[in-house]
């Protein structure tokens, strides 16, 4: 049996988009993080496409959201469309809210780009160690910490690491997740799909219509990257061991003029859909597809895990400095099971519409016509904006007040409740309301001076000043204030003045889950 090899304040297990994010949040608030993935590398497959807008959100209050929309698509892109084979003419096509072009209620915009142009971004992003082609075997639970027990594969070594708290970002196939035993709920393993990566010269029929993702009866075509690169993915064929790939293919993009593809890979995955039953155990924690897998249909699924360790890696850092308390951790599977669950909800009517779709096309050529097809959901890609930026949570680590909630509908209502997340509003040309947000909490009110002499420590705080013209959306008086957290989320609002010298202090002292003193 080997020694403990290294000891660290977190370790962070699988090394996709959630676990490198992971690792850079942890690593802007000081914290020491090891991050381990059991491939040799990142993985060369483009994977999940969207970026939506609140996690570029996140991604520009670490500042990379703009090397990451270099990377990506044009906003052109950000856009579906229907078609019979992609050399046909579109039948219905929608557009991505917030992909395509600027909306109000973001200072950013999302993207269309690959996993494999995302991933290398995120892992530049911090320093702090990231070891590929090592394989979690087992975790050993202590009082104070998690033993892992790791596989070396490259010098064929058992490896002992030692961390205050587990991290598991290892997906839908979770080592940790299943190690501990921790049952799903929901459908499971729905499908079976093959993408096939290639390159063609599909110009002729795309070039003057462009689209992140064409949809057709014989699977949907993606493009990868500016400068070029396609992806086909569809339901895997009955013997996928010896399927003719670029026939496939090539029926798919039509029989009008031929297009030979020439492939360069092919992956095979499973799509499933489920929720696991705790988030939490003891000091393992799950994120992304390890506590929550969706149907693709969308795009949500990495965003969702983006935004799980948006929501938990302050938590982490406020319990390993010292101004939270463990019981903090308690917070993060209420307020983000539900957004789980509810993604999955809106995921798998989003299939439904799709299939709506593709059955009245089957329809109408079944009885000879042409004519195009009137989409059933808005012009916002199926109207998720609500669940994109309208997302509420309720827990102890928010101080509720009584006013009344917005209904969490498919639409967005910006607000100012506490427990939403923090609406943009535009402070001068190019600052947001939400680029006074970082490493701290955040107090914005019309009056500083009156907040200032409030005291905070041992609390990370900024004072930030709120013209006054922005009151009315955030229901605060000329005296109130806004205490928002970390993750952009408002912990507490007070309309008028402060209602003692102490109220900032004991409101910390609430929301972290501490004693005030």
């Amino acid at each position: 049996m080997s020694d403990v090899e290294s000891e660290v304040a977190v370790l962070i297990v699988g090394g996709g988009p959630v676990g490198l994010m992971a690792r850079a949040l942890l690593a802007r608030w000081g914290v020491r993080a090891m991050l381990v993935e059991k491939y040799p590398e990142l993985s060369p497959f483009p994977r999940s496409r969207l970026v939506n807008v609140r996690s570029m959100e996140i991604f520009r209050q670490l500042g990379l959201d703009t090397t990451i929309a270099a990377r990506a698509l044009a906003p052109r892109f950000g856009r579906i469309r229907f078609r019979d084979t992609l050399q046909d003419r579109d039948f219905a096509t929608a557009a991505m809210v917030g992909v395509d072009a600027p909306i109000a209620e973001s200072p950013v915009l999302g993207v269309v780009t690959s996993q494999d142009r995302l991933e290398p971004t995120l892992l530049g992003a911090a320093e702090t160690p990231a070891r590929y082609g090592i394989e979690l075997v087992d975790l050993i639970e202590e009082a104070d910490s998690v033993v892992a027990v790791l596989a070396d594969h490259d010098r064929a070594a058992e490896i002992r690491v030692r961390a205050r708290y587990v991290l598991a970002t290892d997906g839908a196939n979770s080592t940790v997740r299943q190690r501990l035993g921790i049952g799903t709920t929901g459908p499971g393993a729905m499908a079976g799909f093959t993408t096939v990566v290639f390159d063609a010269d599909l110009a002729p029929w795309c070039a003057d219509r462009p689209a992140g993702v064409y949809f057709t009866p014989n699977g949907s075509f993606a493009p990868l990257y500016p400068e070029g690169g396609w992806a086909w993915f569809a339901l895997s064929p009955e013997d996928a061991e010896h399927a003719d790939w670029p026939a496939l293919v090539s029926r798919a993009i039509g029989t009008r003029t031929e297009v030979k593809p020439d492939v360069l890979r092919v992956q095979h995955w499973v799509m499933t859909a489920f929720l696991a039953e705790r988030f939490r155990h003891g000091r393992i924690l799950l994120a992304g597809d390890a506590a929550h897998t969706v149907p693709i249909i969308g795009g949500l699924g990495m965003n969702v895990g983006i935004a799980d360790v948006h929501n938990l890696c302050w938590k982490l850092a406020g319990v390993l400095h010292g101004w939270a308390a463990p019981a903090l951790l308690e917070t993060y599977e209420p307020e983000r099971q539900p957004v789980a669950e509810r993604t999955l909800r809106q995921t798998v009517e989003n299939a439904q519409l799709m299939l709506q779709v593709l059955t009245k096309r089957r329809d109408q050529r079944r009885d000879g016509e042409e004519a195009e097809i009137e989409l059933p959901w808005s012009e916002q890609y199926f109207a998720q904006l609500g669940l994109v930026l309208g997302v509420a949570y309720h827990s102890g680590a928010i101080v509720a007040d009584d006013s009344t909630p917005p209904e969490e509908g498919t639409d967005y209502l910006p607000t100012g409740k506490p427990g939403h997340r923090m609406p943009h509003r535009w402070l001068t040309e190019t600052r947001s309301t939400l680029d006074t947000l970082g490493e701290w909490f955040t107090l914005l009110t019309p009056d500083p001076a009156r907040w200032a002499p409030q005291t905070s420590a041992p609390w990370p705080l900024h004072i930030e000043p709120l013209p006054h013209d922005h009151n009315a959306i955030f229901d605060i008086g000329s005296h109130g204030a806004l205490l928002v957290r970390p993750d952009g989320h408002i912990a507490a609002r007070w309309r008028d003045y402060p209602p003692s010298d102490t109220t900032l202090a004991e409101t910390l002292a609430t929301v972290t889950g501490t004693a005030f003193h």
